[in-house]
């Protein structure tokens, strides 16, 4: 009997210890899920969890997003669920941007009460476009000569101090603002996207831009430096009116579309909100690109004057070189990261300096960044230049004839004669590109030349067409040949 009492007591025990084993299997459960298989905050950045989003912490404390910029024109809605808005803008019209206080109570209170400065740029969205951006508006410059890129509608705008449009940069404009005051800045973009299209046969689609706002506050020697928040959107720009037009066709097209072709496309908002981005890289270019002119008595260009030096030749605007070095600190590391377009990793290589991100090898960057962003960012910390896919060397003839008659008059041998070349980088491998390069190599406008053609056999003249390009040997030479225009002030190039 007493062994028949005792066994209540045992199933009682039995049941506690099978709900203390079952508690202790889910909270290990947890753990484990918690510590390495899955993180919380890209669980609650899938769709469905979108709305419950703002009741949960942030997930980077020291990441503060004090500003938000609104442009005030709508989207397209023939836009592609999870792509980047696109919004039309018309030439030459007013936009307004409102400039937003996103600040929580107490965050960045050393900007409460002071003014900080926002830059707008108007860039170019394609990066390859963006590597060769300079000659790009300089190449706008000429054939719009006194325009800007980019406006502000000063008496329109509200709550700006001292706006500033550099003459020497045409699509950037500056102004100061108080956060805690209603500011809204009107601009203006006078380029087309069409503008900047390598073919302009008509009905090409045009290049697609981005409008950029970065904003800083003050350092400790009153410089507007310290990088506070910047932002972006893609726009597209249409002659006055085009833009409404292409709103509308995309609506009517959306509208014809089956309810199920809709749902992946997104609707269209009445403003733009310019999404977070890295600032963009302050890149010092070498100026040398002086009014276009010509010696009206000679007909050739004027290259190479005086004894030919490399300091008189005018060679293609290349950015300054930004290496990392091995005694570069871990801040300027930060910065050089910046400057590169590598802002998300700055956290990763936070104690990182010159010599440790040198000693990285290519599988440790690819491991850290992912393929794509890896590979580039090992390109970059090695400093490999890209190789041109077709290099000319080219000279003038008179040059040639000039410096050939000195040497005889000097009693110098014909063999002895030096020659002075310049080299001509080819990527893209076009006639409009050659122009181009000669226009830039000469200082003149690429309007000036009106045909290029490549002396023959017999002496015939053949056209230069894209195809004959593509069919140049690598490092071949040529004496340049320059005949007048009878009929305007342009000139003929003859590639000898």
């Amino acid at each position: 009997m007493a062994w028949a009492l005792k066994l209540p007591l045992t199933d009682e025990v039995i049941e506690s210890g099978l709900a203390q084993d079952f508690d202790a299997s889910l909270s290990g459960i947890g753990q484990e899920l918690g510590a390495g298989a899955y993180s919380m905050s890209d669980v609650l950045a899938l769709p469905i969890f979108k709305q419950e989003e703002s009741n949960l912490p942030p997930d980077n404390e020291n990441k503060i997003l004090p500003f938000q910029y609104v442009l005030c024109a709508p989207t397209s809605p023939a836009i592609k669920l999870h792509d980047e808005t696109l919004t039309y803008l018309n030439q030459g019209q007013s936009y307004e941007i409102r400039m937003l206080d996103n600040r929580k109570i107490g965050e960045l209170p050393e900007i409460t009460g002071k003014m900080v400065k926002s830059i707008i740029r108007v860039v170019f969205h394609d990066r390859r476009l963006q590597y060769t951006e300079h000659q790009q508006l300089e190449g706008w410059r000429w054939n719009r000569p006194g325009d800007r890129i980019l406006d502000l509608d000063i008496p329109m705008s509200v709550g700006i101090i001292d706006p500033r449009a550099n003459p020497t940069q045409l699509n950037t404009v500056e102004f100061l603002w108080d956060p805690s005051k209603r500011t809204s800045v009107f601009i203006q973009v006078h380029c087309i996207s069409t503008e900047f299209t390598m073919r302009k046969h008509g009905g090409e689609k045009g290049v697609p831009f981005r409008i950029q706002i970065d904003t800083f506050k003050e350092n400790e020697s009153e410089e507007y430096t310290e990088h506070l928040h910047s932002a972006s959107c893609q726009v597209k720009v249409f002659k006055p009116k085009g833009a409404d037009r292409k709103q509308k066709t995309d609506r009517e097209k959306m509208e014809k579309r089956a309810p199920q072709e809709k749902e992946k496309y997104q609707p269209s908002y009445e403003t733009t909100i310019l999404t977070e981005c890295s600032p963009w890289p302050e890149v010092t270019y070498v100026n040398n690109s002086p009014s276009p002119g010509f010696n009206n008595t000679h007909s050739s260009f004027p290259v190479a004057e005086g004894n030919g030096s490399p300091n008189h030749q005018p060679e293609p605007v290349v950015p300054v070189v930004d290496n990392l070095l091995p005694t570069t600190t871990p801040q300027d590391a930060q910065q050089w990261l910046l400057r590169n377009r590598f802002s998300p990793f700055c956290r990763l290589f936070t104690n990182f300096s010159g010599a440790d991100m040198l000693k990285l090898t290519r599988e440790d960057v690819i491991q850290i960044c992912g393929p794509a962003d890896g590979i580039r960012l090992f390109n970059a910390l090695k400093g490999r230049v890209i190789r041109p896919r077709l290099t000319i060397y080219v000279c003038q003839e008179s040059q040639q004839v000039r410096e050939h008659q000195s040497k005889h008059e000097n009693g110098d041998a014909a063999a002895n004669t030096f020659f002075v070349y310049h080299a001509i980088y080819l990527e893209e491998l076009t006639a409009v590109e050659l122009t181009e390069k000669l226009a830039q190599l000469f200082n003149i406008s690429p309007r000036q030349i009106h045909q290029i053609f490549k002396q023959g056999p017999t002496g015939i003249h053949v056209l230069v067409s894209d195809e004959m390009i593509h069919n140049f040997q690598d490092e071949v030479c040529f004496v340049l040949d320059t005949m007048k225009d009878d009929t305007s002030d342009g000139y003929h190039i003859i590639l000898k």
